[in-house]
């Protein structure tokens, strides 16, 4: 009965973390043949929405000038 929770554990394992990594691999191979192009796409349509705002914010703060620093 061991043997049998033990192969069955091995084998469903292997099946999971086979799956797994098919997964991650055509993944990475798909990404990098058909969506490789066009990878700043919303970061470039963001900058161009935002090229006419002003900046906000305050002055920046010195630091303090401590009594034992001379």
């Amino acid at each position: 009965m061991f043997e049998y929770i033990f192969d069955f554990i091995l084998v469903s394992g292997l099946i999971i973390g086979i799956t797994a990594i098919m997964g991650v691999l055509t993944n990475g191979i798909g990404n990098h043949i058909f969506g490789g192009h066009n990878s700043s796409e919303f970061i470039d349509q963001s900058n161009k929405s935002s090229a006419g705002f002003k900046l906000v914010g305050g002055v920046k703060k010195r630091p303090k000038k401590h009594w034992y620093s001379h």
